[in-house]
């Protein structure tokens, strides 16, 4: 005989009302932590989960059943979206398809999603103003499957060195996975070309720092395995990260979250979870609050791009094929 479903609840969210169906399901079967607890989790860092979503196109990676289940990659806004829902037309040229993504704008809109079965949220670095013009600059630091954290923290310290040098805040946090990212606000003057040869310019220049640990290889074979790669393909067009305070579809329910740069010696990422960061969140507030207020030209770094190119640097993933303004998956 199959389990009796929990009844369905109503969550006052603002101005609205958001029923959750099967509020008791079991999401993090580790850690005992249900449907509603990760609806509770979202509420708690509300206005951080909005300021990183907000007016961005959004994949929603879904858990129908539970971590126990299988992952779905969501573009789309299904039928049946309330009409409050914001979304916003994104276009696919390698599919020629269009996909309407969700387009978050108030906590409400989160808190469907996440009853929806959503555990992650991954945005554009773009806005629905104009989605072919990127307002963020996502620095990757993604480490092979040797390298340790304390690699991490040290490639994270000479990426701030050069930040600082050029002028531009970085914005830290810890990736909910091995990883951290780095967000910087930029100008939205540029397209996703010119921002991704921004950022392999940069990575670049990281890599002279610290050569002995840091990589710019394209292909996974080629990379020593103790080597962190910063990842600049993930400023192409339609490749997304996990937004800040965005818990992450692992057993122990970690959240991708915003940490001090006098934290990055001493973070641990397994220990910012569901449970932890509404804590740390009370405590310190949206520690990404001020991002919109500090932007930068990439102006220094496409001359960066400019002078690399000149002396022969190419972009491997160009020279493989990629093209970053028909990248992405086909919308579903």
């Amino acid at each position: 005989m199959a389990p009796s479903k929990s009844p369905a609840i109503e969550v006052a969210v603002g101005t609205r009302t958001v029923r959750v169906t099967n509020p008791d399901r079991i999401y993090f079967p580790l850690l005992g932590l249900t449907k509603l607890d990760l609806v509770n989790y979202y509420l708690s860092v509300g206005p951080g989960i909005v300021n990183a979503l907000r007016e961005r196109p959004c994949m929603m990676h879904r858990f129908p059943t539970g971590l126990s289940g299988d992952k779905v990659h969501q573009k789309r806004v299904p039928a049946g979206a309330p009409p409050w829902l914001e979304t916003v037309r994104v276009f696919f040229p390698r599919y020629k398809r269009y996909a309407d993504e969700l387009c978050v704008t108030e906590l409400a809109e989160v808190i469907w999603a996440v009853q929806m079965s959503t555990v992650e949220f991954h945005p554009w670095n773009s806005r629905r103003a104009d989605t072919e013009l990127p307002d963020e600059w996502r620095i990757d630091l993604d480490p092979m499957e040797e390298c340790p954290f304390d690699t991490v923290r040290r490639v994270a310290h000479v990426a701030h060195q050069v930040l600082d040098e050029l002028g531009a805040i970085g914005w830290p946090k810890t990736s909910g996975g091995k990883g951290m990212h780095i967000y910087v606000r930029i100008e939205p003057a540029y397209g996703f070309t010119d921002v991704r040869r921004a950022a392999l310019a940069f990575a670049r220049e990281v890599e002279r720092r610290a050569p002995a640990e840091v990589t710019t290889t394209w292909w996974r074979k080629d990379r020593d395995p103790t080597s962190l790669f910063v990842d600049y393909n993930q400023n192409a067009r339609d490749h997304t990260m996990a937004s800040a305070y965005s818990v992450r579809g692992f057993p122990d329910a970690r959240v991708s979250t915003p940490i001090r740069w006098d934290e990055v010696d001493d973070v641990i990422a397994a220990e910012l979870n569901i449970k932890t960061v509404p804590k740390r969140f009370a405590d310190l507030g949206d520690l990404h609050a001020g991002i919109d207020d500090a932007v930068f030209s990439i102006t220094p770094l496409l001359e960066w791009a400019d002078r690399d190119e000149h002396d022969g640097a190419v972009d491997p993933g160009i020279a493989e094929g990629e093209n970053p303004d028909e990248a992405g998956r086909a919308p579903h």
